[in-house]
């Protein structure tokens, strides 16, 4: 059995503790949050510092905390011996992060970034038809990630720059981000970006409109926002043969749902009945075991089963440097 610990109790925290409770090669034995819960197993310890919580006797730890303290909490666990799971995004800036992948690079310890939605299955399914070369040469790829923020939206702690390093975009924004390379492959080096703080009263931003270009001339469109009023998650990719739509995610809530893949392939040879609306195949999925799935490739990889494919290091850093790049562009943070 492998003994865990959780530092962060929060929202995602209570949702990791229950898939490795799931996970037959896993125990929790220690957790650490602010503020104890109400209610907590006899079996789980509860610790009133993460200093307590490194002194536990655990194999590893899954790091969910305020994003001003991963990186920091990381390198500590690291330097115990301690295998490490951290939330993402990885640290508030990829300064910090250096230091952690510096520590990483000297041990055998795994290091896995949470970045879940690599793990849904129409993203599952869509990377396999990708990598299989049926639609040719990718050509541009537009994204929209939308919330409705909440009554209490203002007062989140992901809204102060100190304790999140920025608003939506590197909270939310970045799984979109994240998916946009995976999926092509590319490194994003021409960016021009609109950051904007449209409605919440908040030092952060609330939107985020980004154009950014990699080397090859694929081009990519996101738009990141706190103010859609109706959850939305949409990712369209336009290929030489054809396109691939992720049209909604599975979440907790279900208010992105439905979750659909939507594969159309390119039909202009007949002007008549053809062009402009070609025939298209809908899959749509009922389970989200993407949780599940990112715990198990942690699990595997400490127990030498498989390496860690998703939330390496390496793109996580990639990812959030991304970030850090539409940020700097956009001068948003700079002006105030």
């Amino acid at each position: 059995m492998i003994k865990i610990a959780i530092a962060g109790y929060g929202k995602i925290g209570q949702v990791r503790a229950e898939e490795i409770k799931r996970n037959e090669k896993t125990e929790l034995i220690a957790i650490y949050d602010l503020i104890k819960p109400d209610k907590l197993s006899k079996n789980i310890k509860f610790c009133e510092s993460y200093d307590e919580l490194l002194k536990q006797d655990i194999d590893a730890i899954f790091i969910c905390t305020f994003n001003n303290v991963l990186a920091e909490y990381t390198v500590k666990a690291l330097e115990s011996g301690i295998h490490v799971f951290c939330e993402k995004p990885p640290a508030r800036t990829s300064e910090e992060l250096k230091q952690v992948i510096k520590i990483e690079q000297n041990s055998s310890l795994i290091l896995k970034y949470g970045f879940n939605h690599r793990y849904h299955y129409s993203v599952i399914e869509a990377k396999k038809i990708i990598d299989s070369g049926s639609m040719g040469k990718l050509l541009w790829i537009r994204g929209v990630y939308g919330k409705a923020g909440s009554i209490d939206y203002d007062k989140n702690w992901r809204n102060y720059k100190e304790y999140s390093g920025g608003g939506i975009l590197i909270d939310q924004g970045i799984h979109m981000l994240d998916l946009m390379r995976y999926f092509s492959n590319q490194n994003f080096s021409k960016i021009n970006s609109f950051i904007t703080t449209s409605f919440w009263p908040i030092e952060a931003e609330d939107n985020a409109f980004i154009i950014m270009q990699s080397e090859e001339k694929i081009t990519a469109m996101l738009h990141s926002s706190a103010t859609q009023w109706h959850h939305k998650f949409l990712l369209e990719m336009c290929f030489e043969e054809g396109y691939i739509n992720l049209d909604g995610i599975l979440s907790g809530t279900r208010s992105y749902a439905p979750e659909q893949l939507i594969v159309g392939r390119r039909k202009f040879e007949d002007i008549t009945h053809a062009m402009g609306k070609p025939k298209e195949s809908t899959t749509w999925f009922e389970n989200d075991d993407s949780w599940k799935l990112e715990v198990d490739e942690f699990v595997d990889a400490i127990l030498g089963k498989n390496i860690i494919k998703n939330g390496t290091s390496k793109d996580a850093f990639e990812t959030l440097k991304l970030v850090e790049k539409i940020y700097e562009n956009s001068g948003f943070y700079s002006d105030k």
